[in-house]
């Protein structure tokens, strides 16, 4: 029989629609301003004591609230107005502290009932529903810094290889290495050594005023100087880019801005507060062996550990000034289960070059202590009044350090190792985060961090609302004069078509920017191209002679390849415009690729089902509405 589709086929487009109806429900629940409490590490525990403080400050400050919960890990309070924002989160982050991190977020209304089948509303960029911006720059000067001192270390290792004596080798503040030695001959000799392979360095013969000790400086040239420089930075924004990714942030912007600053932009992020968290931790990782005690006369060349938390956990430790290895040449790392003190440990896995300094600096070492040195880089925040009046945020850098691990060596170890002794799983599995993302270059800090508002005010959201409901109206009205019952076909495919479109941005987790929008009118007038080939062709047919039912099955069969034929010339050019466009030219090619599938399937599919079964079971059909 002509135009009958088996029942499996109903029930499939029938489940699929309701699906799509379903999963683009969420869409329509519009999200409460909030804000959002954590911990600046992940073992801070948020409890009914923090949630308390939380809503007195609030209570003083006078801001309506509903909905404040916290989860162990997390707090979060729903406000009323989303001006309250700004002044909720300074209250907050004044009464709790630099222990704690406040963020602005979104809080989602969707029913339980949805959210636990797995449906949750489009992500929105920052022109439509804002995000977290941070502005950091980097100490360019620190990873100068470090590099001399790196190399001061090579220099003894190289000269106490070729046997050269040196009275000392040190690296001053102004980044330039100064060497000691007893006789103009050794000088001499390590000055020659150490050109073979240091082409970079700028050496010096310096007059001493000492005569029986001669002296050379070594400076990196100022191209050296810039290339370490521009390293930091790439490095650093490779960094942050795998941390973003490793947070699962979708179409993040994190660029270069001047000579040292970056920018960091992350729009309609599900949790800021964990964004900043992860983001900001300008932190690093060195090797250090513990000092033997003949060697803690002298303060000089090793680490003094007072830190009062750190002994009651670990113990004070001395450890030698000497780095063996540093964060930057870890590779891989992955946080897993220690089964011999029932805790957390970090397996951690070396570049070439770590592995073979780290054996170097430990088959020599069997009995001592290794410590691993946890440096952080930490804001501490506070609000001062300013001349007029106004309470701002103010900010200042810190550094803290903390052995994190004081291990005896009981064998040399090389490429492969593990961390132990870690407080808790938070802990252990946000520490290989770092590492796996990759190790700063250079310290950052925060110039700026905000959360971004519309770019275009929720006004631009509403207008692309209107803008697709008006095409929605539009090319309904127009199929339904033009082609009638068969009109009437459309415009349920069309309406079908475009909640499937927002369930497939929902559930793939596609960012929802004003392009976007753009792209999905676009699709609203371009869904029903495919019908009205179909109808033409229809009514062609029925024009010369055939009967309405082999019209109907002719207009569909062969209206397809030429539909196919204009949908996948299309598409390419979408996915041309993904692939080489950025921001918003990618947003609108998703939504625009998308919207083809969709339509190609709901124009086909969905009006041949309704055709059918207005149509199909009509034995004596003599005329079609069309």
């Amino acid at each position: 029989m002509l135009n009958r589709y088996p029942l499996w086929k109903y029930i499939l487009l029938v489940v699929t629609t309701l699906l799509s109806l379903l999963y683009a429900v969420p869409n329509f629940y519009i999200p409460d301003p909030a804000v959002q409490i954590s911990g600046s590490s992940s073992g801070t525990t948020i409890d009914a004591a923090v949630l308390t403080k939380v809503e007195t400050a609030l209570k003083d400050a006078k801001i309506e609230y509903f909905g404040a919960e916290a989860n162990g890990k997390s707090a979060l309070v729903r406000l009323y107005k989303d001006e309250d924002q700004p002044t909720a989160r300074r209250r907050i982050q004044q009464s709790l502290g630099d222990d704690y991190i406040v963020a602005l977020n979104r809080a989602s209304t969707t029913p339980k009932w949805l959210s636990n089948l797995g449906a949750v509303p489009m992500k929105l960029g920052l022109d439509l529903a804002g995000g977290v911006h941070f502005l950091l720059e980097v100490d360019t000067a620190s990873a100068v810094e470090k590099r001399q001192t790196i190399t001061a270390d090579d220099f003894k290792e190289k000269l106490r290889k070729e046997k050269i004596r040196y009275t000392s080798i040190v690296n001053t503040p102004n980044n330039v290495i100064v060497a000691r030695f007893k006789t103009a001959e050794f000088r001499d000799q390590a000055m020659a050594e150490l050109r073979k392979t240091l082409q970079q360095y700028l050496f010096t013969k310096v007059d001493s005023q000492n005569a029986e000790e001669f002296v050379f400086n070594a400076a990196l040239s100022e191209a050296a100087v810039k290339e370490i420089e521009d390293y930091a930075i790439s490095q650093n924004l490779q960094t942050l880019r795998n941390r973003v990714n490793e947070l699962g942030v979708s179409e993040p912007i994190v660029q270069k801005q001047g000579r040292n600053r970056i920018i960091v932009e992350l729009a309609g992020v599900q949790d800021p507060a964990e964004a900043k968290r992860v983001i900001g931790k300008t932190a690093n990782l060195e090797f250090h062996m513990e000092a033997l005690p003949d060697a803690m006369i002298s303060s000089k060349e090793q680490f003094n550990w007072r830190n009062e938390n750190e002994q009651r956990r670990r113990g004070a430790a001395w450890l030698e000034k000497q780095i063996i290895v540093t964060g930057d040449q870890v590779s891989d790392a992955r946080s897993g289960y220690d089964p011999e003190t029932s805790g957390q440990q970090v397996n951690i896995t070396l570049d070439s070059v770590g592995g073979v300094k780290m054996n170097h600096a430990t088959k020599n070492a069997i009995g001592r202590k290794m410590g691993i040195l946890f440096i952080e880089y930490k804001n501490h925040t506070e609000f001062v009044t300013n001349e007029k009046g106004e309470q701002i945020e103010k900010n200042t850098q810190y550094i803290e350090r903390k052995i994190i691990s004081l291990a005896t060596v009981q064998s040399a170890l090389g490429y492969s190792f593990r961390i132990t002794g870690l407080d808790a799983p938070g802990e252990a599995s946000e520490l290989a985060l770092l590492l796996r993302a990759g190790a700063l270059a250079a310290p950052m800090h925060f110039v700026e961090e905000r959360t971004i508002g519309p770019s275009l005010g929720k006004e631009n959201i509403k207008k692309g609302v209107t803008s697709c409901l008006w095409g929605l109206a539009v090319v309904s009205l127009f199929m339904l004069a033009v082609y009638r019952v068969f009109g009437l076909f459309a415009n349920v495919a069309l309406t079908v078509n475009l909640f499937m479109l927002l369930t497939i941005l929902s559930l793939f987790g596609a960012t929802l920017t004003l392009p976007g929008i753009a792209g999905i009118v676009l699709t609203l007038g371009i869904a029903v191209d495919a019908n009205v080939l179909i109808y033409s062709r229809i009514r062609e047919e029925l024009k010369n002679g055939v009967s309405p039912q082999q019209a109907i099955h002719i207009g569909y069969e062969r209206a397809f390849i030429t539909i196919l034929d204009a949908n996948v010339t299309t598409f390419i050019m979408g996915v041309i415009l993904f692939a080489i466009g950025t921001g918003a030219v990618k947003g609108f090619a998703i939504t625009l690729c998308i919207g083809l599938v969709t339509s190609m399937f709901t124009s086909i599919m969905i009006s041949r089902a309704l055709a059918n079964l207005f149509y199909g079971k009509r034995k004596n059909l003599q005329h079609v509405s069309v």
